[in-house]
């Protein structure tokens, strides 16, 4: 049921046949249904809301079309690259409203009133409040990209301010690849009558992605790394840490040692963060040290491996990890480090997936030899993060110097002020 315009823009963009989740959803949504989508990540979920809303366009056009909520900002330019690209040829215009970057420049792009906004719930619901003649009172359609993700960084009060001031009458869709009780919730909320398009119930990972665990001590771990990304050199690999520090850290030390890795998460600039993002696109970089910013939804070709590093706290965060590769129906690793105090947490995400892993084959004795420059890469890493921090400290030292003289500045004006009053 897409028009031939679309499927032209898909021929182009290399897509032959539509993934299960693309036949399930897009003729219901083509009949003006609402619909709750789960599919495993990698499956095609973008395609499966971008088509029904460019065709709606095409029959009604109008601005301030449609609205994608997603949960992190990369996902955000990632689902517009989508649209862009599936749109070209009929000049939809999208926006990408997100934290980090310039209100003022956003405030202009939505004044020229786009077709379609993709945005994270926070600076939308800021935009919402503060930007003179901005309202949604004319959408058509709501999309949440990963929705589970988005209740779950507990973006609930700005989900409910954004579905107060769109309109009722309006198309919901809600993509998630995994299903919680916040968007059973919210789907009583926001949808009505909704079909469920389920291609995997069961939470499970791509049949082409070989899975391993790794059973060592915690005190080793970075020589264990070392000694992987050796053995599986040639490969490009995601790292996954847990904490923005570690992922810091991490990839401080490989660098020492001569890797060329770079870090992505949350307290890096927004523009660093799309530049070490597209280095790894580019292939200019191999290894990608990453928090859990970038679990979700990115969709970048070649990843071969995927570590998580440290394990992940909640399961179902190991199934969108796992799902950077192997992607598309291509083939692709992942390892999992386990160390003595993650042993509970392994055995639930085994539980989750519903097999047992096989061990990764290791060398031990080759892992000890690693051991002495390991840690001497480490006092290195050690040292680089006190001076980043430092720095860091003495940058905001500095703005709060400014900004009391400022203070003291205005004082004195208002000081003088009043006394020529008095005269």
């Amino acid at each position: 049921g897409v028009t031939d315009v679309l499927c032209e823009a898909c021929d182009q963009l290399g897509w032959k046949m539509p993934t299960k989740i693309q036949v399930e959803a897009i003729p219901v949504a083509l009949q003006g249904r609402d619909i709750i989508g789960l599919a495993e990540t990698g499956s095609g979920k973008t395609g499966a809301f971008a088509l029904p809303i460019l065709q709606a366009l095409l029959e009604t056009p109008q601005r301030l079309f449609a609205l994608v909520l997603t949960p992190t900002r990369e996902l955000a330019f990632q689902i517009s690259e989508q649209f862009e690209a599936l749109g070209s040829s009929i000049g939809v215009q999208s926006t990408v409203i997100v934290g980090g970057i310039d209100t003022m420049s956003q405030s202009l792009a939505l004044a020229k009133k786009p077709h379609v906004i993709i945005a994270t719930p926070g600076r939308l619901v800021d935009h919402l409040e503060n930007t003179k003649g901005f309202n949604l009172r004319a959408l058509k359609f709501l999309v949440m990209d990963e929705a589970d993700r988005i209740l779950n960084m507990d973006f609930e009060t700005e989900v409910d301010k954004i579905l107060k001031v769109i309109p009722r009458d309006r198309k919901t869709f809600l993509f998630s690849a995994t299903m919680t009780k916040k968007v059973q919730k919210l789907q009583r909320a926001a949808l009505k009558n909704p079909v469920k398009c389920a291609v995997s119930s069961k939470y499970q990972t791509v049949e082409k992605l070989q899975q391993y665990y790794i059973f060592i001590p915690s005190k080793f771990k970075d020589s264990y790394l070392v000694y992987i990304l050796n053995e599986l050199a040639g490969n490009s690999f995601m790292i996954f840490c847990s904490t923005c520090n570690n992922t810091q850290r991490t990839a401080l030390l490989l660098r020492n040692l001569g890797f060329t890795a770079i870090p992505l998460h949350g307290q890096m600039s927004q523009n660093k963060r799309l530049g070490s993002l597209n280095k790894f696109k580019a292939k200019a970089r191999s290894i990608l040290l990453a928090t859990d910013v970038a679990s979700r939804g990115l969709d970048i070709p070649h990843v071969d491996v995927v570590i998580n590093f440290d394990i992940p706290t909640h399961s179902k965060d190991y199934i969108h990890r796992v799902g950077r590769t192997a992607r598309a129906g291509r083939s692709g690793k992942s390892i999992t480090f386990v160390t003595q105090y993650d042993v509970e947490l392994f055995q639930r995400i085994e539980h989750l997936i519903g097999k047992k892993l096989p061990a990764f084959p290791m060398q031990e004795e080759e892992v000890m030899m690693l051991t002495e420059r390991v840690a001497e890469a480490q006092r290195f890493a050690r040292m680089e993060l006190r001076e980043q921090g430092e720095k860091k400290r003495s940058r905001n030292d500095d703005d709060d110097d400014t900004e009391e003289a400022i203070g003291v500045r205005n004082k004195v004006a208002g000081g003088k002020k009043k006394k020529r009053k008095a005269f």
